[in-house]
Order: C-alpha cells, then structure tokens, then sequence
C-alpha cells in the first residue's frame, strides 16, 4: 500500500465526515485498461483503487480523486475545485495519450465483421467516404457488435481505430439510409476527434455539426432510428 495516499485519502475522509470513526482504507494503484477509479466498502472496510495512469499525480490532484470517491461513496456533493481540478488533469495532452496507449495495450477490442445479414459495413464506408468526404479517409475496423444492443447505436474507438455498429440494424427491415446516418455520424467522430475546451470535452463542435446537417435525410433517419 502507498502511505502517501493512504494519508491523502485519510485527510479528505476527515474533512468531510470530522466526527465520524475512521474506517479501515485500503488504497492501491491498479493496472486498468482505461483512467478508472473506483471505491467499495466490505465488511466495514474502504477498498479503493485508482488507475496506475495516476501515479505521479500532484498531490492536489490526488487529493481531488479522494474527495471526489469519498462524497460519492457517502452521498455528499462534489465541490467544484476539485471536479474541475481533477477534470483538467486527465483532460491534459500527457495523460490523454498515456491513457489511449494502455486502451491499445491493455483494452479487448473484439471485432467481428463487418459483412452483416443485410448490410455490409465496408462497402457503406466507402461510398460515404466518396460521397462525402473525397475518398480522404482512411477505413478503420468496421464492424457489428457482437450483441444486439439498444441502449447505443454505434460508437468510434479512437483507441483501436474501430467503428461499431449496434448489430440491431442488421436487418433487411431497417432501411439503408438509417444505417448509412449512423455510419457516417462515426466518420465525423473519425475526422473530428473529441476537442477541449477548458476542461471540458467538446465531442461534437460546430464544425461537426455543421457537416451532419449535409447528410440528405438527416432528420428522416433520425425519426426512423428513435421508432426503432
């Protein structure tokens, strides 16, 4: 166990609960594929870890992530100084890119196919990629998911170079144009990466928004997608 933490997270334990009895902490940096922390409590014990992406943190920072997990863990606001503190932090260049690094590294991407019972994933990227964007970008993995999820349409993993598809629009009924949206929504992920503006995360600017206001039947596909 890290004693410099250990006392970090005992002194934000004292500033937001001062009367109540210290518990049994058990704090460690854990190998995650991602910038993941967490906190539980068993048998009266505090069980924390915090991504190894963290070590070498100021101690302001990790002072930040204490409080954070422990008002969560007892259901007390977060101050903003130290959302915005620990936002800024991981939102920075360095750490961005150690933490897409270990995705690469670490993270399970599993890609399936992207030739589907109805559609083929390729052949739809590549005449988006004609119609709308010149032939200039260059494919990344295409493919199904591999479980007919609902609660996503589809997403783009920067970190594995990967588009998905929710394998729910695999299907002769869903009409092509609905799918191409959602493909081609991915290609702007593709050609617009995730900006920051302050701390904050700008996943779709202007100019992406600009551009999927072209797509023909933007607001046909969108309906077709929300009855669906």
């Amino acid at each position: 166990m890290n004693p410099k933490l250990l006392s970090v997270f005992e002194e934000s334990y004292r500033e937001l609960r001062p009367r109540a009895p210290m518990p049994d902490l058990a704090v460690e940096f854990f190998p995650f594929a991602s910038i993941n922390n967490n906190i539980r409590m068993r048998e009266g014990k505090l069980f924390v870890r915090l991504s190894d992406v963290l070590e070498g943190a100021p101690s302001t920072v990790l002072h930040a992530i204490a409080h954070i997990l422990l008002a969560k863990m007892y259901r007390q606001p977060i101050e903003r100084e130290h959302a915005t503190r620990y936002r800024r932090y991981i939102s920075s260049r360095g750490i961005r890119n150690k933490a897409t690094l270990l995705r690469q590294i670490r993270g399970r991407k599993r890609i399936d196919s992207a030739h589907g019972r109805a559609y083929d994933l390729e052949a739809i990227f590549d005449e988006l990629n004609l119609r709308f964007f010149h032939g200039l970008l260059a494919r990344p993995s295409m493919t199904w998911s591999r479980v007919h999820a609902r609660n996503r349409l589809g997403h783009y993993d920067p970190a594995h170079n990967a588009i998905v598809v929710s394998r729910v629009f695999d299907d002769f009924r869903v009409p092509r144009y609905a799918v191409e949206y959602i493909v081609y929504h991915e290609m702007l992920h593709l050609k617009h990466p995730v900006k920051l503006r302050g701390s904050r995360r700008c996943v779709h600017s202007g100019e992406f928004q600009d551009e999927e206001r072209l797509f023909p039947r933007l607001e046909e596909a969108k309906a077709m997608l929300k009855r669906l």
